[in-house]
């Protein structure tokens, strides 16, 4: 297991990533300051029509933590990581950086991209399963990019979106290896029994039943594409634990960071409702896995460091949570593997593929009807992109 995880290595040889001239790290943004907050939160909320009062209230996350969101910061740190192994590989490939809700804003970084003469960008966005949210929104974004971009009379690059990247192994190892560091961190006395929550963010039981291509779509709350991505990611990563522990471990899929209204069926069961039904069934010790996360974001700080873990306390649960990918060389490694990988199909030649579980390797382009908005919008970088 331990080799089938481990990432192959990809050959560096200049021009290895024509046709693309630049890659576009594309995330969600996050305030840096109290005053970024609610401002932040208007972008992030644009078109619902929410109160301000209302945002302030939901703003307390922010302020606990003196209204800077961390994942900016990892971002950056993620950027240098990137441009460090592409520089290492010998691959010459500019690396810029953009969000949809805060600066740098991906419209303004993507006019910098075409003045700086960028004229066929791969994307990375920092999700790496399917659904609306986690992909179409950020091709949705693009789409609105390239559009004022056209107003402006500037040229218009083409941008592809790399493949979901769930199951790439530079993604997987190193949130086992998350999973054995937390497991070695708990107390001696439970750490054989301890269980594994792998959680992700919840979604509108609609939404997940639609994510993925069509041929995924179900009904009935089953989750789609995207609960089949996490199911096949956490079965990988508890195996990996059990061989390499000599314990195999009960495992669950859990969901967190719910929102809006309470009548919308949303996936389940939440994180501290999980952890209330493992203490009641005698679990002695629980280790929160955040496979749907890439870095530890506000959502991982408040949702499992602070509410999940004080739930744990109040009921006298030992737990503790592993780390997410963030910037870990195998991860900024497995990003230049897509590229590369993505660049050799584009020039007709046919790459090694690079996964790990039963899924197999995701698709490059987004067909028709994959992950649709309830609203249908223009999206850049799928098969029904208006932009070549």
């Amino acid at each position: 297991m331990s080799d089938q995880l481990r990432a192959p290595d990809a050959p560096a040889a200049e021009g290895l990533a024509a046709p693309y001239d630049a890659l576009l790290l594309l995330s969600f943004g996050g305030p840096e300051g109290p005053d970024d907050v609610v401002p932040f939160l208007e972008n992030v909320t644009r078109g619902r029509g929410i109160p301000r009062e209302r945002l302030k209230e939901v703003g307390q996350h922010y302020f606990g933590f003196g209204g800077v969101s961390p994942i900016n910061g990892q971002n950056r740190e993620l950027l240098a990581a990137l441009r460090k192994d592409l520089a290492d590989a010998g691959v010459d490939l500019p690396v810029y950086w953009g969000n949809r809700n805060w600066a740098p804003y991906l419209t303004d970084v993507m006019r910098e991209m075409v003045r700086d003469g960028r004229r066929r960008i791969a994307v990375l966005a920092t999700s790496a399963y399917a659904s609306y949210s986690g992909c179409r929104q950020y091709r949705e974004n693009l789409a609105d990019a390239l559009a004022a971009l056209a107003e402006e009379g500037l040229e218009l690059p083409r941008v592809d979106k790399l493949r979901h990247y769930f199951n790439h192994p530079g993604f997987v190892r190193p949130m086992i290896d998350g999973v054995l560091a937390s497991l070695a961190a708990l107390p001696e006395d439970v750490r054989a029994g301890a269980h594994l929550a792998f959680t992700t963010h919840s979604i509108p039981t609609a939404a997940a039943d639609t994510s993925g291509p069509v041929e995924d779509h179900t009904g009935g709350g089953e989750g789609g594409a995207y609960v089949k991505q996490h199911l096949d990611v956490a079965r990988v990563i508890a195996d990996a634990v059990a061989a390499e522990t000599g314990t195999d471990r009960p495992w669950k899929l859990v969901y967190q960071s719910r929102s809006g209204a309470p009548h919308i069926p949303w996936l389940e069961p939440d994180i501290c409702d999980h952890l209330e039904a493992l203490h009641e069934q005698g679990a002695p010790a629980v280790v929160m896995v955040p496979i749907g996360f890439v870095s530890d974001h506000m959502e991982v700080l408040y949702d499992l460091d602070t509410e999940a873990t004080a739930k744990a306390a109040e009921l006298g649960l030992p737990v503790a949570r592993s780390a997410t990918v963030g910037a870990d060389p195998r991860f900024a490694a497995a990003v230049r593997e897509l590229v590369l990988e993505r660049a050799a199909r584009e020039r007709g030649e046919r790459p090694a593929e690079c996964w790990v579980g039963a899924l197999g390797q995701s698709h490059d382009l987004c067909a028709v009807g994959c992950c649709p908005s309830r609203a249908p919008r223009p999206a850049a970088a799928g098969a029904d992109s208006p932009y070549a």
